[in-house]
């Protein structure tokens, strides 16, 4: 096993680091659903004994307090003491500072332990960031530690740098936990809040380092770039390797379902370093971006000047999600992203055709008429 030394907090960490969230589910006879840990605790085991030493949980994992619950279980018998365990404080439910101790001791109840290592504010933006902020939280983190309940005081993060930037600078903070792989260098916060992140010297943690799975498996004309170069490797193993050659990143988050995922990791990231890819490598990588970008169905920079749309429309997310799924090879229709907006009444079907957006877009994109087909082509 590879590990990272974090300087800041004078620990190193397993570069690949388990994630709990995707553990496969069962019922009860009582039909309560839980995590089937007859494949979960195997799985956490068997990474732990191989040298991981890092396991990221949350509250709301597998429909609240579910996965925390399993993850305690599986570190009975000494595994407790072997590893850095982080879990995540939701933002959406607290209303008050009362609320924050009060989700902390249930976790730490349903982890069956007297602390938590990173304690991470979970799914940051800059709203959810500013509303945590006025209620208290950073000083509830420091107040956390001064108690030993935490050791470390982290944040993970969902939205633009400027957002990132802001969040990053508000706190001395021991880590931050981000999305970030070979197909986001400019998204969220970006290749340029991992340099950020460096310059301060605040450790990072990577989720969704293969986009939830998307990057696992090349579409044809992307698997065609990787099968010209004359090293071969699996897509999952050279998104890994990206990620892994960048010194800021402490570990990599992989969410595995059983016990052969498990072991596919750790071959893997035993192979991963720090300085690993070679130029002509990360060339590679560079056409393959190339490659998912040339299957962009719409040229929208999502710069948002055509918003709001007077009707609502969620018009840049909705090409996102047309883009995403023609990107990654995936069926058009039928996905919960799209779904949600019809649910809500953002959908191109709301579209009355006024044309404010067309006006002001810089693209000149005739958004009129690409609404309809993406709405023609995602629509359940």
């Amino acid at each position: 096993m590879q590990y990272r030394k974090i300087e800041k907090l004078g620990i190193e960490v397993s570069a690949f680091g388990v994630g709990c969230m995707r553990f496969p589910m069962k019922k009860l006879e009582d039909g309560t659903d839980v995590v089937d840990e007859a494949i979960s605790t195997p799985a956490i085991r068997h990474a732990i004994d191989s040298g991981v030493n890092y396991i990221d949980t949350a509250y709301v994992y597998s429909g609240g307090r579910k996965n925390e619950i399993a993850l305690g279980h599986a570190l009975r018998d000494g595994y407790r003491e072997k590893v850095y365990v982080a879990t995540k404080l939701p933002t959406w439910p607290v209303k008050t500072k009362d609320d924050m101790w009060r989700i902390l001791g249930e976790s730490l109840e349903d982890l069956e332990t007297d602390h938590i290592d990173f304690y991470l504010l979970h799914a940051l933006n800059k709203g959810s960031f500013e509303k945590m902020r006025d209620l208290g939280a950073l000083d509830f983190l420091d107040e956390a530690k001064a108690q030993g309940k935490i050791r470390y005081a982290c944040f993970s993060f969902h939205d633009g740098y400027e957002a990132f930037e802001e969040i990053i600078n508000a706190y001395d903070w021991d880590m931050a936990q981000i999305q970030f792989n070979y197909m986001d260098v400019e998204n969220q916060a970006g290749l340029r809040g991992v340099k950020l992140a460096g310059e301060k010297g605040i450790p990072l943690v990577i989720m969704e380092g293969l986009r939830g799975g998307k990057l696992a498996t090349a579409p044809d004309n992307v698997q065609a770039v990787f099968d010209e170069f004359p090293v071969k490797r699996s897509p999952v193993e050279w998104g890994f390797r990206w990620l892994c050659d960048f010194p800021q990143i402490a570990t990599v988050l992989s969410g595995v379902t059983n016990l052969e995922q498990t072991e596919n990791n750790l071959e893997i990231f035993d192979r991963c370093t720090v300085g690993a890819m070679t130029d002509e490598e990360k060339a590679l990588m560079d056409r393959v971006r190339e490659a998912y970008l040339s299957r962009t169905k719409v040229g929208c920079t999502g710069c948002r000047y055509c918003m709001p749309c007077p009707n609502d429309v969620e018009i840049p997310r909705i090409f996102s999600i047309w883009n995403n799924r023609f990107q990654f090879n995936e069926p058009m229709k039928g996905n919960w992203d799209y779904k949600r907006r019809i649910d809500e009444g953002h959908d191109a079907s709301k579209c009355v055709e006024c044309g404010a957006c067309e006006s002001v877009c810089p693209q000149q994109l005739n958004i009129i008429e690409l609404l309809k087909q993406a709405d023609a082509e995602m629509r359940a």
